[in-house]
């Protein structure tokens, strides 16, 4: 905010009115301590007059001179570039839910450092649903790897097919046995008890990702 020429006092205060936050949570930004919700990170960049990418990994010169004497505490910056990805449709973490993503328009755009094999396989999705809480709970993000494949204990979305709608799910992947063709048995396992176990023997069950990262807004 220095280029903008906002005197030190009152930066917070100009950010939280103008963004719909907290003084408290907009003194965060500040200091480094927070970031904001993808959804508002190009406003606020738009805002200051710097990209995304720039406002998110604070390149520059000075950053990247290696002649920075600053002392780190119990966190430091991780180097890792952040990027741009699509979000999809929510998933209905517990019960299967139709997909409304048409594979032309996101919903919206979220920030990974994760890449992969393939980065354009790579998207985000949004929890709506209390089976895999408490680790996971609605309005979380997960980041999603459609090029990797799961093994035993990956959390994987999941689709099935019937009559011609397509459905998914957010689950736990397991393996609980070999059909009479050679091919696993696999379960979808919710974290929360209270919901239903999805089994390959009583439902076709394909996957379509491999979750990579889990993503949560702070409330204060």
């Amino acid at each position: 905010m220095d280029d903008k020429n906002y005197p030190l006092r009152g930066r917070a205060r100009v950010l939280s009115r103008e963004f719909g936050v907290s003084d408290k949570g907009a003194g965060k930004w500040l200091k480094g301590e927070a970031i904001p919700e993808t959804s508002k990170i190009p406003l606020l960049a738009d805002f200051l007059g710097v990209s995304a990418e720039w406002l998110l990994n604070g390149a520059s010169n000075a950053a990247n001179s290696g002649n920075s004497s600053e002392v780190f505490g119990n966190v430091r910056p991780t180097g890792k570039v952040l990027r741009e990805i699509p979000v999809l449709d929510f998933v209905q973490a517990g019960m299967w839910k139709e997909v409304a993503y048409d594979g032309l328009n996101p919903k919206g755009r979220a920030y990974t450092t994760y890449e992969g094999v393939n980065p354009k396989a790579v998207f985000s999705l949004t929890i709506d649903g209390m089976s895999m809480a408490p680790d996971f709970l609605p309005g979380d993000e997960i980041v999603v790897d459609a090029a990797k494949s799961p093994v035993p204990g990956s959390l994987v979305v999941a689709q099935e097919t019937q009559h011609g709608t397509a459905l998914t799910t957010f689950k736990k992947y397991r393996v609980v046995g070999v059909n009479e063709h050679g091919v696993d048995i696999i379960e979808l396992v919710p974290l929360n008890p209270d919901y239903p176990t999805y089994n390959s023997m009583q439902i076709e069950i394909s996957i379509i990702g491999v979750v990579v990262q889990h993503h949560r807004e702070f409330k204060y």
